[in-house]
């Protein structure tokens, strides 16, 4: 390894960024097009690049998106493209590719970052945790979508793509207030990434359908994007309704966006991929054999770069007074005791090197997973990852950074 070198990958390089990786993944783009969007995406990236002499041998980017956090919101790396060529692995390439964007970032004062891990046991190592959480739910649709309460009767309206994300951005982000772990979205985001005409996993499926709720000259009341594909008889599969997102003010709401989805005709199965945990519908469907969530996964991972200004940043449930014990290999600054003090009004918390005897320990992987609310400190004790010295530590630390709502998102990245 002493003769690779790290550094930037200048835009001349993206195209071999773009074939290591497509090797790596043992992909190949089905299009110029596709090519075209991949190529764009890393040239709005943060990137390091492994070199052995002048060949591109792993390959790291970032992109710099803000993240919602308990009470405001937060700059946060998301990593993405990660790829080290079959002949170099094992030389230590993805731990310095990794640990490079760790210290630039944190020399930009980035206190997290975050990714979806394609191998959730190679993140862990460098101190990610599962943030948030996906649930996949189908719906048998061939009979009518049977609800314990009353839908919206407000009129739905299809809107054309073209025109959603003015109409679907400021209430997207008005979304990110409540719900932790949200990710910015620009108009280039919600074309590329929720609105191309094209799905990339599935070419089988229609172009991307937008139903509004509301009048147009009243206040939207929630939205749905989602695709179509036709069923087939042969096989007995039925027409599928594939949900992309789900918003709506009011649970009424929400029942009207999926009674409408439920009821499209020519097809006989909804399903919703990486949809919160707690959403409404698990609740107000009547039938849970014919609402069935069928996978629950980690979704969002989450790295504490900089504890203590993460900490500091976010908002709280409960006042709190501990003294807690984190390990951190990669990032030393982080490693030590500390008495995290959250105010009696839940205010303000100040982080500050303490001595004496830690109430918890803990890794700032389960730090992480922590942190947004969607993880109970208590469920980690009771897993052996977090020790708890004192009695009652975990949950009164859970108690403190508890949310009204799970931690979500449906940005993959």
């Amino acid at each position: 390894m002493d003769q690779l070198r790290y550094c930037d990958v200048p835009e001349s390089h993206v195209d071999r960024a773009l074939d290591l990786g497509y090797l790596v993944f043992h992909e190949r783009p089905e299009s110029e097009e596709t090519r075209k969007y991949h190529r764009e995406a890393l040239l709005d990236c943060d990137r390091v690049g492994a070199y052995d002499g002048d060949t591109l041998v792993g390959f790291a980017a970032a992109f710099r998106f803000t993240i919602s956090v308990p009470g405001g919101e937060l700059p946060c790396p998301g990593l993405t493209f990660v790829a080290v060529a079959p002949t170099h692995r094992r030389r230590g390439v993805l731990t310095a590719m990794i640990g490079e964007l760790f210290r630039r970032s944190a020399a930009q004062g980035r206190a997290v970052a975050a990714l979806w891990a394609s191998e959730a046991a190679i993140y862990g190592r460098f101190g990610f945790g599962s943030a948030t959480h996906g649930a996949t739910v189908e719906i048998d649709s061939s009979r009518p979508l049977a609800l314990r309460i009353a839908p919206d009767e407000r009129p739905l309206r299809l809107v054309d793509p073209l025109d959603a994300p003015a109409l679907l951005g400021p209430y997207y982000d008005a979304t990110r207030a409540h719900r932790p772990g949200r990710i910015a979205r620009d108009e280039v985001r919600w074309r590329k990434e929720w609105l191309a005409d094209k799905d990339e996993d599935d070419e089988e499926l229609s172009p991307p359908r937008v139903v509004v709720l509301g009048a147009p000259d009243e206040p939207l009341g929630g939205y749905a994007v989602y695709r179509t594909k036709g069923g087939d008889d042969d096989a007995g599969t039925p027409g599928l309704v594939r949900v992309d997102e789900l918003e709506a003010d009011t649970p009424a709401g929400a029942a009207a966006l999926w009674r409408y989805l439920a009821a499209i005709d020519l097809t006989g199965r909804v399903r919703y991929w990486g949809g919160a945990p707690d959403d409404p519908l698990h609740h107000f469907a009547a039938d849970r054999d014919q609402v069935r969530v069928t996978r629950t996964e980690p979704a969002l991972w989450l790295r504490l770069l900089d504890v203590r200004a993460a900490l500091t940043a976010r908002s709280w449930a409960a006042p709190l007074d501990l003294v807690v014990e984190v390990r951190d290999e990669r990032v030393p600054a982080n490693a030590g005791r500390f008495r995290l003090k959250v105010a009696p009004d839940a205010s303000t918390a100040s982080y500050e090197p303490a001595d004496g005897r830690p109430d918890l320990s803990l890794d700032v992987r389960e730090l992480g997973a922590c942190y947004l609310g969607g993880t109970d400190p208590r469920h980690l004790v009771a897993a052996g990852l977090v020790t708890e010295h004192t009695p009652g530590a975990a949950a009164a630390l859970g108690a403190a950074l508890r949310t009204g709502r799970l931690p979500h998102t449906v940005d993959e990245f």
